[in-house]
């Protein structure tokens, strides 16, 4: 590979200032790495890949498999919820498979993780905050931190102890399903936010009541995949993967972050969960990650070869905890993964020493949070859950992420009393089209997904209340005199790989939409509903304003908000607009650089 050495030298100048700052919690409380050890010892192989071993609830049928086999976590993925998914439910899962763990002969405390990406969006009544991109239009390092915090303390409530966030993906092309996920197309934004997620999670103390183990994802590289190809093959040279993908870990390790999940897609056609130079050597070596990793899901199948192939050239590599989906009876299962990575450590295959480094990296980080002491759910926290003063954050966040990209004839603010407004668009009114992926569901859902909240449509009626005459047209095809028709256009949720698209550009039933409000002869203001930037095309002439809201999660009203002139637009553009199809990929630095709208622009107005 070609290496800039002048670059590196440079970026590593850089890793040791910031590594003298990394891991206070691990620095100030070295006897944790003793007590680690000495446990360690104590421990049988057996014992030992138990704790390695991550299974999904749902291919749990005989919960006793976790005494049984020592398991040591347990995720709900995507779709991987309980019955009842209301706080209270989630609290009485998580607990009774707790309590399963605790019968072990070491009692060692399960550590239970769940993709809690935007708040704890598989909780019925929690709070949704807006997805990454949005926050990335705030800059707001200190917001980023307030969201985490948020999302923490609605997890502890749960007993869920580990959220597989912040993603920390820098995506360098929009037709990518998981843009969304990436605060910025630059490295440094995303080091930044994600660094504050991290602490918003994790707190200073990671036994505090609230705290949470955060998850840096997805490492290292998926955001710069050829063609945005989810789980596909990044094609750089070394000097590039650092300076674009490595610069936002660094940040991670600096913030004190705990674990790491390893990305699914390859660096020049090698998969990211064999690459025993960028996981062991470069994160865990040169950056000094002292957490521990862990795979995506089921992604060690990916690797060339048979399952114990596979198991061998994963653990070689450096990876510690093993995400496993399939159950106990799967070729691929958990049962079949212990007895696998058992027969590798007889033949040799897997050195002991391997095994024991993952097992205290685990150890050391269920004992840094405090599972021994509070093992289970804190009830007395379950009425915070959904509570106003959380909302009133995610509001914020709302508020603070929405980018003006045009207001011609200053239509915008909707200052004046008794002003006839016509909405326009059904996902004006629709919960789940705001909030996006992983929300409640994997790919998410449209409609009321979620108890709590308000949509763009309640908002603007909740904010702007008697003094304008609102009426809502969810087809736009009879549309009443009016002096502003307010058009809400949207992309339907989506999530990972199912969210990859070639094209772009707006359907042509919303482009008839903006069409239609633009014969009334009234003002359009059009707010869109995205997870990356959209082609426009001429629905940029037809819109006097346009307002760019991201996924903002549950609080529409922080939208009316800003519409209403309450609060001023002050997000800016996280990524750069393209202008056409041609242009993608587009980023800043590139040679020819022309896009509709610029990395960073955005417009502002004044409050009342």
């Amino acid at each position: 590979m070609l290496v800039n050495c002048l670059g590196l030298s440079i970026f590593f100048a850089g890793c040791l200032t910031v590594m003298s700052q990394t891991y206070q919690f691990m620095k100030e409380n070295s006897y944790v790495d003793r007590w680690a050890r000495e446990f360690v010892a104590k421990m049988t192989l057996e014992e030992k890949i138990g704790q390695m071993v991550q299974v999904d609830l749902l291919a749990i049928k005989d919960k006793t498999d976790i005494t049984r086999y020592g398991i040591g976590s347990v995720l709900s993925g995507g779709d991987s919820d309980p019955s009842d998914i209301s706080p209270k439910g989630w609290a009485e899962t998580v607990d009774e498979l707790q309590s399963y763990a605790l019968k072990t002969r070491l009692g060692i405390p399960l550590l239970y993780g769940i993709d809690a990406v935007h708040g704890h969006n598989n909780v019925d009544g929690a709070v949704i905050f807006p997805h990454n991109i949005g926050l990335g239009a705030t800059r707001n390092s200190k917001l980023a931190e307030k969201a985490a915090r948020v999302t923490a303390i609605e997890m502890s409530a749960t007993g869920i102890r580990w959220t597989f966030a912040p993603a920390v993906i820098v995506a360098r092309d929009e037709r990518w399903g998981r843009t969304y996920e990436s605060y910025s197309e630059d490295p440094e934004v995303v080091g930044k936010l994600g660094g504050a997620a991290i602490r918003g999670f994790q707190t200073k103390n990671l036994k505090n009541r609230t705290a949470v183990l955060a998850c840096a994802k997805h490492y290292l590289g998926d955001g710069g995949t050829l063609g945005g190809v989810d789980q596909g093959d990044t094609v750089c040279d070394e000097a590039t993967l650092r300076r674009l993908f490595l610069v936002p870990y660094v940040h991670a390790v600096q913030a004190g972050v705990g674990s790491i999940m390893v990305s699914y897609s390859s660096w020049n056609g090698v998969k990211m969960h064999m690459n025993k130079y960028l996981l062991t050597d470069v994160l865990k070596g040169e950056i000094g990650f002292k957490g521990f990793l862990i795979t995506d899901w089921a992604a060690i199948e990916q690797l060339p070869g048979d399952f114990k192939q596979q198991i061998e050239a994963s653990v070689n590599a450096g990876l510690d905890m093993f995400m496993i989906p399939h159950g106990a009876t799967h070729p691929a299962g958990y049962v079949r993964f212990i007895q696998l990575l058992k027969e590798l450590v007889a033949e040799g295959r897997v050195p002991m020493s391997r095994i024991d480094d993952a097992v205290i990296r685990i150890l050391r980080v269920k004992k840094e949070l405090g599972l021994w002491e509070r093992p289970f759910a804190d009830r007395a926290l379950l009425p915070k859950v959904g509570c106003a003063a959380h909302r009133d954050v995610a509001r914020q966040c709302v508020r603070e992420s929405l980018v003006l990209l045009k207001n011609d004839g200053g239509v915008l603010p909707l200052k004046r009393k008794g002003m006839r407004i016509c909405v326009v668009g059904q996902v004006a009114d629709d919960l789940g089209v705001q909030c996006g992926g992983w929300t409640v569901a994997w790919q998410g859902k449209t409609g009321k997904v979620i108890n709590g909240g308000t949509t763009i449509l309640e908002g603007m009626r909740q904010v702007g209340g008697k003094d304008y005459q609102i009426v809502y047209d969810p087809v736009g095809t009879n549309l009443p005199p009016s002096d502003v028709v307010v058009v809400v256009l949207g992309e339907l949720p989506y999530a990972e790989g199912k969210g990859d698209r070639k094209d772009l550009r707006l359907v042509e039933r919303d482009v008839q939409l903006v069409r239609e409000a633009k014969k009334t002869g009234a003002s359009v203001v059009l707010i869109l509903i995205c997870g990356r930037p959209l082609i426009l095309g001429e629905v940029n002439d037809l819109c006097d304003a346009i307002l760019v809201a991201w996924l903002p999660g549950t609080e529409g009203a922080g939208v009316a908000d800003v519409l209403f002139g309450k609060f001023a637009p002050r997000g800016r553009l996280p990524f750069s607009w393209p202008r056409d199809m041609d242009q993608i990929p587009i980023n800043v630095g590139d040679e020819r650089y022309e896009p509709l709208y610029s990395y960073g622009y955005g417009l502002t107005y004044p409050h009342k």
